[in-house]
């Protein structure tokens, strides 16, 4: 499901996490308008002349018990609907097991990512960093750890519908897998200092030849290369 407020989905769950999104939207919009309208009667309904002496009224058992068991009712229901999916993208568990492993460091004001070499492993000789950039491969799985050197930051790229906070002295775990070739924006998605506004990176979804091609340049030490145009569309834009 895609709405025209939302930015284009580029992940596998994103439409699932647009749904979920709808569902909540919709009760709460419904219940925000029974409220409105009764607040309108009970306003006009009950309205008393200038003149008159206001009197005591008792308190209402039934009427607590429902006001309470409805919201109630209705938190339990939106706990069960989503367990299943926030149980699929936030378990640790449940992250694919073919999946690249990349670390993520954040720090004031940027974002570290660690990619494993052609080996596919982190932490062997073949590994390599870069700053701000996050190039993947369309239709792959990748599992990121995710800590911070100092504050607490938020690592969201919203065309995945990915949002995870990284928290010093804790290493938390996600994965995601993207569905477009493309080229978009990572935010902090929290406040970390004066210079927030300029945590920002960039995602590069690739072909697989073309990844492949990035990948062998950055193992030869050449600098880094701006992404083929025939892999890469314009920002926000999906592949055709």
């Amino acid at each position: 499901m895609q709405h025209w407020w939302f930015p284009a989905n580029a992940s596998s769950y994103g439409g699932q996490l647009d749904s979920l999104f709808f569902v909540i939207l919709y009760i709460t919009g419904a219940v925000f308008l029974i409220v409105e309208v009764a607040l309108l009667y009970f306003l006009f309904r009950y309205r008393r002349g200038a003149n008159q002496t206001a009197t005591y009224i008792e308190g209402s058992t039934a009427a607590e018990i429902v006001w309470t068991t409805i919201p109630a009712a209705i938190c339990i229901f939106l706990a069960l609907f989503s367990q299943r999916l926030w149980s699929e993208i936030k378990d640790p568990d449940r992250i694919p097991p073919d999946a690249v492993p990349l670390e993520i460091t954040a720090k004031q004001f940027e974002w570290h990512i660690r990619y494993p070499g052609p080996d596919g492993r982190q932490g062997s000789d073949d590994d390599f960093s870069k700053r701000n950039e996050l190039h993947v491969v369309v239709g792959r799985n990748y599992a990121f750890r995710l800590t911070s050197e100092d504050v607490i930051h938020s690592f969201f790229v919203p065309v995945f519908r990915l949002k995870q906070d990284a928290v010093p002295g804790m290493h938390l775990s996600g994965w995601f897998r993207p569905t477009s070739t493309g080229q978009w924006e990572i935010a902090c998605a929290e406040l970390c200092g004066l210079g927030h506004y300029r945590m920002r990176g960039r995602v590069w979804v690739h072909t697989a030849e073309d990844f492949d091609r990035w990948q062998a340049s950055q193992a030869a030490g050449a600098a880094p290369a701006a992404p083929p145009a025939d892999s890469v569309a314009s920002s926000g834009a999906r592949a055709s």
